[in-house]
């Protein structure tokens, strides 16, 4: 079974802390012959060196361990889809924009190279008479020139919500969270009627899988919306499972269970002697 925490840390190396409570800090702290050693708040594992931050308990860095490694993980390969949508986009904006300056010479060559594109089509095993991309290309030497740069921005602007949704993911930020789960909801609808209306292809079918999944993922497993609590929920449980929780509860624990040090009351019969009673 993959160990995460560890997992995490050859990723991204440990995180150490030093906490001002003086309980706490003797609890994430070992003396060894290389030196102080801190307990690492990803993984647990006591490294030597100093500690990457120091202060009172609570400002300590929520550090994601576990589970939640592995759902960075997972959004991580959303981040490459989106990322690679980007650079489709882009490539698709700068086509439409050099078509607007070479219109002539474009449809020259796309006529001469038509039959060779209609071979590759039955090769790869589409059916060219259900495809709409080579009819859309032979329609598009009709527009006009705004059209094709309304087209062109259009699709610029497309392919940069993308890539800051890749960058938003890859990075695991709440902001990058929402704004991939706005953008590709919004599209959900348009998919879903794209996919009862017209020919239905392994292409369509596994985009809209893959952009539901991402919607429900986000949506359930990082709380947006309110979701499940919420922000405040999920920020909850990340201090619920880290190390400095763990710990300082267990320290909270043995000082509730530790005997009483203060001392007995003096009996009666050990009282001092009256004055005028013999000794």
């Amino acid at each position: 079974m993959v160990d995460w925490s560890l997992f995490g840390c050859a990723r991204k190396g440990h995180v150490t802390y030093a906490p001002d409570e003086p309980a706490l800090r003797d609890r994430l702290m070992a003396p060894t012959a290389g030196g102080t050693a801190w307990r690492c708040l990803r993984c647990g594992a006591f490294v030597t060196g100093a500690p990457h931050g120091t202060g009172p308990a609570a400002a300590a860095p929520l550090v994601r361990r576990g589970q939640e490694l592995r759902g960075e993980l997972i959004l991580r390969v959303f981040a490459v889809e989106r990322f690679l949508r980007f650079l489709f986009l882009g490539a698709a904006a700068y086509g439409v924009w050099r078509f607007k300056y070479d219109r002539v010479g474009i449809q020259r060559a796309f006529s001469h190279d038509l039959p060779a594109i209609r071979t590759l089509y039955t090769d790869l095993g589409f059916d060219f008479s259900h495809s709409k991309l080579l009819p859309f290309i032979q329609h598009s030497f009709t527009y006009t020139s705004r059209w094709l740069t309304l087209a062109a921005i259009a699709l610029a602007a497309y392919a940069l919500i993308e890539l800051a949704e890749s960058i938003g993911l890859w990075l695991a930020r709440r902001w990058g969270e929402y704004l991939a789960m706005v953008a590709t909801s919004v599209f959900l609808p348009l998919e879903i009627w794209d996919l009862t209306r017209g020919h239905i292809t392994w292409l369509k079918v596994a985009t809209f899988a893959i952009n539901l999944l991402l919607v429900i993922y986000l949506v359930w497993t990082r709380r947006l919306f309110g979701v499940r609590g919420g922000k405040a929920a999920y920020e909850a449980r990340l201090r619920t499972e880290s190390v400095i929780e763990v710990e300082q509860a267990a320290a909270a624990q043995l000082t509730a269970d530790a005997p009483s040090s203060a001392p007995a009351p003096a009996s009666a019969s050990s009282s001092p002697p009256h004055p005028g009673e013999s000794t």
